[in-house]
């Protein structure tokens, strides 16, 4: 059987979190009560005037800097005509030769592949180029009940952007790791909340097949409306399995649009695919060019540092290693309770309390599926309890048992060490006794210890943390046995 090569570009459609909507001065929200929150503009009602909203203007240009595009010095908005029953107006506000973004790409973050792809990354380090970002309009929200639809209305006009990517994904793993590496950066430079479960962040996938060898794309296929990554994973495996069925048959792949049936976990034909020129784009005659120099500037100084960057920094800053970096700067809310937690105890090091996050807070907060603004320990109090590790005051194993009851009850750590009695005995007089009963109880492990043996000198420390129920400071302990053995 031939073999042959996919070939994905991606259409991401991210609303931004502005207060109103693109067009009129209907407020964007979510969740309100259907066909509320409208007005002549966004129902398509003849007469009615759109006016720019600058604000997603300037979200979007931040998104284009945050992504190295390049910004054109003139704009403008046209009408793409066509008819759906979620657009009234029978045409829809977007750009077409003059969007607001050009070129730029998006870096593949290693933790942002499906976990059962990232030990077997084909191109590490990849950043999938993009083609532009243009600003829009959406669409109402049409519900498909068995022998009816409703529309609301609510959605229609919200500040829409279209990121379209070059044909420069070869993977479903690939596609995956490219909307969330995308979603991050989006959350990072505040302009989308890019929640795809509430459907501000939707994905049109362009799937090509062809024969190994050939040089031209094979006709593409586009899988409409997908609302969360893992549907797009399935959706392309599934759909490049089908084009391949169809071309080893000897059929021919026509262009055209498919819709994605998760519940099957196949597509299905919608319709042939309309080309650039059945949408007769005009420039909206309604909306003046805009001239983006000055907005430009105002935004350039906006730009965040973005996750890499924050990668880079925490590696360099904090000792911590390549994973934990990328683990702590792959949330923007986390990255941030991370640093406040270091900012809180600045002499213990960055790496301690990283470790403590990562194996511990993680772990529990998975397992209660809570979001880091959710989490019942602070980051003062973490900061702390690493503090009193890190001190000698109690052992690791007690924090352990201390932190778990933090995440339960929220209470501070000195509260629960204190009501535990897991104060570790620190008196030098009262240490020193010990280490001389357990030293004159033992006199062959004293001359192993002598004899260069270090493993004998833990074997001490052992005797004395068991003499003392645990509450002995191992640290001090160690250092007089050494002392002790020494002389």
């Amino acid at each position: 059987m031939p073999k042959y090569i996919l070939t994905i570009g991606l259409e991401v459609h991210a609303q931004l979190n502005t207060r109103s909507k693109m067009f009129c001065a209907c407020p964007a929200e979510y969740g309100e009560e259907p066909n509320t929150l409208t007005c002549p503009t966004c129902l398509g009602l003849p007469g009615a005037l759109p006016v720019l909203n600058e604000g997603a203007i300037e979200r979007t240009i931040l998104t284009g800097l945050m992504l190295g595009c390049s910004i054109p010095p003139v704009v403008k908005w046209d009408r793409k005509n066509y008819f759906y029953p979620d657009m009234p107006k029978n045409y829809q506000i977007s750009q077409f030769d003059l969007p607001l973004c050009l070129g730029g790409g998006v870096p593949l973050y290693e933790l942002a592949y499906p976990k059962d792809a990232q030990k077997s990354i084909a191109n590490p380090g990849k950043v999938v180029k993009l083609t532009r970002i243009h600003l829009e309009e959406d669409v109402a929200k049409s519900t498909h009940h068995e022998k009816f639809t409703t529309i609301d209305f609510n959605r229609a006009g919200t500040p829409l952007m279209e990121i379209v990517s070059e044909p420069d994904i070869d993977s479903a793993e690939e596609a995956f790791a490219y909307l969330s590496s995308l979603r991050q950066i989006l959350i990072y430079g505040g302009v989308s909340d890019a929640d795809m479960e509430k459907g501000n962040m939707r994905c049109d996938v362009n799937i090509s097949v062809r024969p190994e060898g050939q040089t031209e794309l094979g006709a593409k296929v586009e899988l409409k409306n997908l609302n969360s990554m893992s549907a797009v994973r399935r959706s392309i495996k599934y759909e490049t399995e089908r084009q391949i069925d169809c071309l080893n048959r000897g059929e021919k792949i026509i262009q055209s649009t498919r819709r994605w049936d998760d519940d099957l976990g196949e597509t299905t034909l919608m319709r042939t695919k309309e080309d650039a020129h059945d949408y007769r784009y005009f420039p909206d005659p309604d909306l003046l060019p805009v001239r983006t120099a000055e907005i430009l500037e105002r935004v350039r100084p906006q730009v965040p540092e973005l996750p890499h960057e924050k990668r880079d920094r925490f590696e360099r800053d904090y000792a911590v290693s390549a994973y934990d970096a990328s683990v702590l700067s792959s949330d923007k809310a986390l990255a941030a309770w991370f640093e406040t937690a270091t900012a809180a105890q600045p002499t213990v090091p960055g790496k301690k309390i990283a470790n403590w996050v990562i194996n511990d807070l993680l772990g529990l907060m998975n397992e209660g599926s809570l979001s880091i603004a959710d989490c019942p320990i602070t980051p003062a109090a973490l900061a702390d309890l690493v503090a009193t590790v890190e001190s000698g005051k109690i052992s690791n194993n007690q924090a352990k048992e201390v932190f778990a009851e933090m995440f339960k009850s929220g209470r501070p750590a000195a509260e629960i060490i204190k009501e535990k009695g897991f104060e570790q005995v620190s008196d030098t007089g009262a240490l020193e006794a010990m280490v001389e009963e357990i030293l004159a109880a033992n006199p062959d492990k004293v001359a192993e210890v002598q004899a260069g043996n270090d493993k004998a000198m833990n074997w001490f420390t052992g005797q004395v943390m068991k003499l003392s129920k645990g509450k002995a400071n191992p640290k001090l302990v160690t250092e007089i046995v050494k002392a002790k053995v020494a002389g």
